[in-house]
């Protein structure tokens, strides 16, 4: 690592930090019904909404009214985005003209799927599938809408926490509408307005065609691109309109927009701690949680930028300087940015992942495996750590719960959290949202990476004449050798079957990993994915789907069934035994608690991707 990346990593954290409590404050007051100084503005807006649409500022929630409020919302605009992406040739700003030949029934249903649960996974290229009516009104939407509602559920489960002897959890419309109106609104106004300032487009043009020096034609594409990448960061949603995404010079030009993009992605998630805070009463509850993701972080980030830093091994025994120098940057600078370097590459990796946001500036799938586990090992955490707007505040909470309960085992108490006793239902809540994510991310992964191949059938022998055909036919079209052997992957003296569908670049414990990560980004709903991968045909796009949902909708109602259960309950009060949650032995055990669980349930599904691979690498051996 060198001292000026350590150094951009570290200013980049202490930004965060300068921000949380500013924004934290003005959150509480917007969800609380205070006055800011946009409510001159934006009042006026939020009560004519209410009018039109028949809701009752006042009225108090109990968890299942708010949460089946959520479930029809998002199930409403799954099932209208699903009929825009299908009937987008008959839809105006399309003047590419695309039709249902780009956009079929599986891929349509994986891409609603994936923007209503706000992980906007993309199994497609945008700039050669979606139509700018496509893009803006049936995808951009839910980048307001899910992350609207991702902040919602939050403030519902800190109601829980903070509110007593309650029956309700507050009014989802009304949260919804206050959090895009008074903090995603102004705030994507201006940082749009920023990126058009640093070159990000923003028209309704067709592509333009430009003569390459060569004499070739090239199709140049634009959109409204800087108006998409301010929710689309902002709102941690990550899809792009470009398929590579942030490190696409039309989406991210600059290294200042590349810092914003960064401060933009933990802003929100970093400052709901300090809103935890305020609304409970006490601010240091949410600066304990502010300090354990903080560890996480910068651990992950440390880990991460150091092996990028320290490059592939066996680059370096072929003689190629791997060391940074005064005129070359060393380490390993495969799949990433010449403009960006390791350390914002790293950086980026590690922020992305940490919330619920697949945007990227760098290729995941071109990481080293250690470097390429922290991605991986953020979202297999819950991305607890400041996490998406609204989703990491709750798997943090989600997390806290069961360390109460861990350290009332310990002392021989009944556990308590802020003053309320954490019982049995709300511990098995906790725990019905930690096994369900496990079991979306792990069961899809043992049926990817062994239902794809003709069952039956582990090799198929050659002779030397026809292996070096078949070889041949791979590096000239590999669309046409998977037409032969479906699911090849070369390894040794054998053509074998390998354990990825129609991947036949990569096999053995990278295929698999590509695999993992891909339900691991899916049930995350964070949406960045070891690209190596092809991941659009009928069985990737109808399972991904599924293990969106269910990572979606069945981890937020345990959790708003926990706020429910807390809201009823008096305050317990405070004794000398009484466990405090605010101090770093809370913190220490909060840390311990996240890496245990996550370290149980997926460690041996690491150990067969990234952790052998690094082993691998280390003995020369290359996949």
């Amino acid at each position: 690592m060198t001292p000026n990346g350590i150094f951009q990593i570290l200013l980049y954290f202490l930004v965060i930090l300068l921000l949380t409590r500013p924004l934290g404050t003005y959150m509480a007051r917007v969800f609380g019904g205070e006055r800011t100084f946009l409510t001159p503005v934006l009042q006026p807006v939020e009560r004519l909404f209410y009018r039109l649409f028949g809701v009752k500022e006042d009225e108090d929630m109990k968890w299942t009214t708010y949460a089946f409020a959520m479930l029809m919302f998002s199930v409403v605009g799954l099932i209208l985005t699903y009929i825009l992406l299908r009937l987008q040739q008959f839809l105006p700003l399309n003047p590419q003209h695309y039709d249902t030949k780009q956009m079929t029934p599986d891929l349509a249903f994986n891409t609603s799927a994936s923007f209503t649960t706000n992980t906007n996974w993309q199994n497609y290229s945008p700039e050669v599938t979606i139509s700018y009516f496509s893009n803006m009104v049936a995808l951009a939407i839910h980048n307001w809408m899910s992350a609207a509602c991702g902040m919602a559920i939050a403030i519902a489960l800190v109601r829980g926490f903070a509110r007593r002897t309650a029956n309700g959890i507050g009014n989802f419309w009304v949260d919804v509408t206050r959090g895009t109106l008074y903090i995603l609104l102004p705030l994507c106004l201006v940082f749009a307005l920023v990126l058009v300032q640093q070159g990000v487009p923003q028209n309704f043009a067709p592509y333009t065609k430009a003569t390459t020096l060569e004499g070739a034609t090239q199709n140049i594409a634009q959109g409204p691109v800087a108006s998409q990448e301010a929710i689309k960061m902002l709102g941690t949603n990550g899809g792009g309109i470009f398929n590579a995404n942030s490190a696409h010079p039309y989406e991210n030009p600059t290294p200042l927009t590349n810092l914003l993009q960064m401060l933009s992605l933990l802003s929100i998630g970093a400052a709901l701690t300090y809103t935890f805070g305020k609304m409970v009463g006490n601010t240091k509850q949410g600066w304990a949680l502010f300090t354990a993701m903080s560890v996480m972080f910068l651990i992950g980030v440390g880990v991460c930028y150091w092996q990028e830093q320290k490059g592939n091994p066996n680059v370096a025994r072929l003689g190629v300087m791997a060391a940074d120098t005064g005129a070359q940057t060393g380490g390993n600078m495969e799949g990433k940015e010449a403009r960006f370097g390791i350390a914002n590459s790293a950086l980026f990796a590690t922020v992305t992942t940490d919330a619920s946001c697949g945007a990227v500036n760098s290729m995941h799938d071109s990481y080293t495996p250690l470097g390429g586990m922290v991605p991986l090992a953020n979202i297999l955490t819950g991305e607890v750590i400041f996490g998406g707007v609204g989703a990491g505040l709750c798997g943090m909470l989600m997390y806290a719960v069961l360390a109460v309960f861990i350290a009332g085992l310990m002392v021989g108490r009944t556990p308590e959290y802020l003053g309320k006793k954490i019982e049995q239902y709300e511990v098995k809540m906790a725990m019905l949202a930690v096994l369900v994510l496990a079991a979306d991310i792990l069961c899809f992964t043992a049926l990817g990476a062994n239902l794809n191949f003709p069952p039956g059938t582990t090799s198929q022998s050659f002779t030397a004449d026809q292996k070096a055909r078949e070889e041949t036919l791979l590096k000239a079209s590999p669309a046409a050798a998977w037409n032969r052997w479906p699911g090849i992957a070369y390894g040794g003296s054998d053509i074998i079957y390998g354990a990825t569908y129609n991947n036949v670049n990569n096999s053995a414990a990278h295929g698999f990993s590509e695999i993992l990560y891909q339900y691991t980004s899916q049930t995350g709903n964070n949406g960045s994915a070891f690209a190596g991968l092809t991941s659009n045909t009928p069985y990737y796009n109808l399972t991904g789907g599924i293990a969106m949902l269910i990572g979606r909708f069945l981890m937020i109602i345990p959790l708003l069934a926990i706020a429910g259960s807390l809201a009823k309950k008096k305050l317990v009060p405070e004794t000398a035994g009484t466990f405090r949650t605010d101090s770093g032995t809370f913190v220490v055990l909060l840390v311990g608690t996240v890496v245990i669980v996550g370290a149980l349930t997926f460690f041996p599904a690491l150990s067969l991707g990234p952790i052998v691979e690094h082993f691998q690498m280390l003995a020369g051996k290359t996949f």
